[in-house]
């Protein structure tokens, strides 16, 4: 791009015509349509959840329990409320990092080149492009030669050319070569209309939401099981049918799990905020539960393992050539405007080195292209043109017709340390001469090997998968401290047997196709996979994997295909992640064993009592306070203290409820303990009873259940509970004691009954706890 950088002599647009046209055509942007907040919070009232407790609202009106049908409404709305608020401000946090993602151009303004977001550009600007970039407006090209993906926007597979005079369009994607366009249409104006969407802000976890709607399912099951159970006895005694309406809703209350969508939604949410906090910006919220399930997590070193910034290692220099001349004259093939980390490095060194760099004498120069491997320049210098040519050896030595033999040995010798080639040609163009090698190494990061013995302890297999040869993919696995061997060229292709690379921990020479295939196989052996990348290659492969992270300094192809965004560099955040995912998990995966335990302790009980006792062992009002001050407690878990797992989560629904099932035997045989205590020691009258054991319910099902299931360990060791589960646990124990001391909903019981209780619950929580741990959740 030296005709356009050097000849043109453009100066761009100026500070206050950008402003002026700022205010005449607006900002790059394509307003999103988003759904209203009226549609957002009426959606709360529609779904299984809501329905049943709706249909609880029409049978308490139906029967005249005008109190009951007033708390459920309120429930109903509180929770709908709820619900909106955190998806509300889940969907605006996301927002806000969606922003942090922008994409940006290279502008020339105010006689330099800049790099500004892409939202700020304005007709008339004069723009940089090259391969990785999204075209941000629609530019027509004034000079160079690209080659663009517009798949996304025409459903054309195949890259288009566009050379000097035509127009790129925006949304689409540069894969190869570099030009200079003028902005032509910006914003709403522009061809197509929009800009290609980069970040998808995803809705509640999949995962997730199977599974609560999997035990859902079988706790609505059992609930029908026990409701039919009792309808079957009162048809036999020939008793009315309506009596066992306000059982069925007593049921129905019990059975709905309300707060789930918004547990999730809040830990999550908060979780991501979390996360972005330690470089870790989160494009979709599912991505945090993934994380925690992720047991292989593919890394390609550049960014990740390394520093992501090439150096000059060496020069080589042949015959009477000095090293001085040989970075002199690879200077005046290299470009800084263009940012290439290669011309970078050669610069940055001549730099250190104290060599002036002055393109005077350059009347031409093509920059590296992936498809010739070099880039080219022509000097005149005493009136004689010179060709310079650096770029990958083996091409430069066919070019110049150098024997192999030549520089072989020293390739061979500098390649062992892992470091990347380059060959410098010089001289007439009929007959350039390689005059010496230059060495280029992305040095490692100094916390690559301790995060990768962290990794690896925290039970997740990394696999190295690389486009560099195998000779640095070896020192780099070796330096690092990443098992396995290395595996041979070609092994990866669709259906290969996962058995046979098991053994492999580094993959040097991939193809961008064969990451994606790589990825997609793991998956079909039942692994949750992690990818790691940052160019356009990488896209398909980040895309495809459960968890896709683009490094710091991605291109916009990349971050558009992650699901996660690292804004630091190394392997630190991906390990903060990790470890913030699986906190979560855990938190998600305590509040499902509370839930369970409750819902299959408290019906069964409630079940005994009308069949055997023929009256309600807890009023529904009482029941609907039960759940309402439960639910607001358990929200409390979304910001508790917890340790994650040193290996990786998978959900275990048959083991969270066989738990659960014998947590709630205990629970359902305390609870009978109780009723029994209350009717047959004390003497209590029915009211009394129903009062009684509602204080029972929260102090055991509501509050011993949820200290019971948030430690895999006793109770009483670490972590301790976290602030805010304190303080509801404080909140509802104090409201309960109120409500039953006063009379108020309910009948009054002795203070001293609640005494009682709350032993009575400890001793519960104590023994449940030692039944926990031997099951070993």
């Amino acid at each position: 791009m030296e005709c356009v950088y050097e000849n043109y002599k453009i100066s761009g647009l100026t500070t206050k015509e950008v402003n002026e046209r700022l205010a005449k055509y607006g900002r790059n942007e394509i307003p999103v349509e988003r759904p209203s907040r009226i549609k957002i919070l009426l959606s709360k009232f529609w779904g299984l959840v809501p329905w049943m407790l709706e249909l609880a609202i029409i049978l308490d009106l139906v029967l005249g329990r005008w109190i009951e049908a007033i708390i459920i409404t309120a429930w109903l709305v509180f929770s709908a409320l709820l619900g909106f608020y955190q998806e509300d401000k889940a969907k605006k946090a996301l927002f806000l990092l969606r922003q942090r993602l922008v994409i940006n151009a290279r502008v020339r303004r105010d006689n330099a080149w800049q790099i500004i977001p892409a939202s700020e550009l304005v007709p008339g600007d004069y723009v940089h492009l090259s391969a990785g970039d999204v075209v941000p407006a629609d530019i027509k090209i004034i000079d160079g030669q690209i080659q663009v993906d517009q798949s996304q926007l025409t459903g054309e597979s195949l890259p288009v050319e566009r050379k000097s005079g035509e127009i790129v369009y925006a949304g689409s994607l540069v894969t190869q070569g570099e030009a200079i366009g003028l902005v032509e249409a910006t914003g709403a104006k522009t061809y197509y209309g929009k800009t290609a969407e980069l970040v998808k802000l995803a809705k509640a976890p999949a995962r997730i939401d199977i599974l609560i709607t999997r035990i859902a399912k079988y706790l609505a099951t059992f609930d029908v099981i026990l409701a039919l159970l009792v309808l079957g006895t009162t048809i036999i005694q020939g008793l009315p049918l309506i009596g066992v309406l306000p059982f069925i809703l007593l049921l129905l209350i019990i059975s709905v799990p309300v707060a789930a969508p918004v547990m999730f939604t809040m830990s999550a949410s908060l979780g991501s905020q979390m996360l972005s906090k330690n470089g870790v910006l989160v494009t979709r919220l599912s991505a945090i539960e993934d994380a925690a399930l992720m047991d292989v997590l593919c890394i390609d070193k550049t960014g990740t393992l390394t520093e992501n910034r090439l150096v000059v290692e060496k020069i080589i220099s042949f015959d009477s050539t000095k090293e001085e001349e040989v970075i002199k004259l690879a200077v005046m093939a290299s470009n800084e405007a263009a940012q290439n980390p290669i011309d970078l490095a050669i610069l940055n060194f001549a730099r250190e080195k104290g060599i002036s760099i002055d393109y005077s004498s350059r009347i031409d120069f093509k920059p590296f292209d992936p498809s010739r491997k070099y880039s080219e320049a022509i000097i005149r210098q005493n009136d004689k043109e010179s060709h310079i040519l650096v770029g990958e050896p083996l091409t430069i030595a066919k070019i110049t017709n150098t024997s192999l033999e030549k520089i072989n040995k020293e390739i061979s010798e500098v390649s062992k340390e892992g470091n990347r080639i380059l060959a410098v040609a010089a001289g007439e163009k009929s007959n350039l001469k390689i005059i010496g090698l230059i060495a280029l190494s992305d040095p490692i990061r100094p916390d690559s090997k301790e995060l990768i013995s962290k990794l690896k302890a925290n039970g997740i297999k990394v696999i190295m998968i690389t486009g560099d040869n195998e000779a640095t993919a070896k020192v780099i696995a070796e330096k690092v401290g990443i098992e396995g061997k290395i595996a041979p060229r070609g092994i990866i292709k669709d259906g290969i047997d996962l058995k046979e690379i098991e053994e492999y921990g580094v993959f040097a020479g991939v193809f961008p196709e064969e990451k994606f295939i790589l990825v997609k196989e793991l998956q079909k052996a039942g692994h949750v996979v992690g990818m790691t990348g940052d160019g356009v290659n990488d896209a398909p492969a980040l895309k495809q994997s459960d968890v896709g992270i683009a490094v710091v300094n991605s291109t916009d192809v990349a971050k558009s295909a992650a699901s996660l965004v690292l804004t630091q560099p190394g392997l630190k955040p991906i390990m903060m992640a990790i470890e913030g995912s699986r906190k979560i998990y855990q938190r998600m995966k305590n509040w499902l064993l509370a839930m369970i335990t409750r819902k299959l302790g408290v019906p069964p009980f409630i079940t005994v009592g009308v069949l055997f006792f023929g009256k309600f062992v807890v009023n529904p009002i009482s029941m609907i306070l039960f759940m309402f001050t439960g639910d607001v407690a358990t929200f409390a878990l979304s910001t508790d203290k917890v340790t994650p797992s040193s290996k990786p989560d998978r959900w275990d629904v048959k083991k969270l409820v066989k738990t659960g099932l014998t947590l709630a035997m205990l629970l359902f045989l305390f609870s009978i303990a109780v009723f029994w205590t209350a009717t047959n020691i004390l003497h209590l009258s029915e009211p009394e009873t129903q009062t009684f054991v509602f204080v029972w319910l929260v102090f055991s099902a509501g509050q011993a259940a949820l200290y019971l299931t948030r430690n895999p360990s006793f109770f009483w060791k670490k972590p301790y509970p976290g602030k805010w589960l304190l303080l509801a646990t404080i909140l509802d124990i104090l409201l309960t004691v109120v409500l039953a001391t006063q009379g108020w909903l309910m009948a009054p019981i002795e203070f001293s009954l609640v005494l009682i209780l709350a032993v009575l619950a400890i001793a519960f929580l104590i023994v449940a706890d030692l039944f926990k741990v031997m099951l070993r959740v």
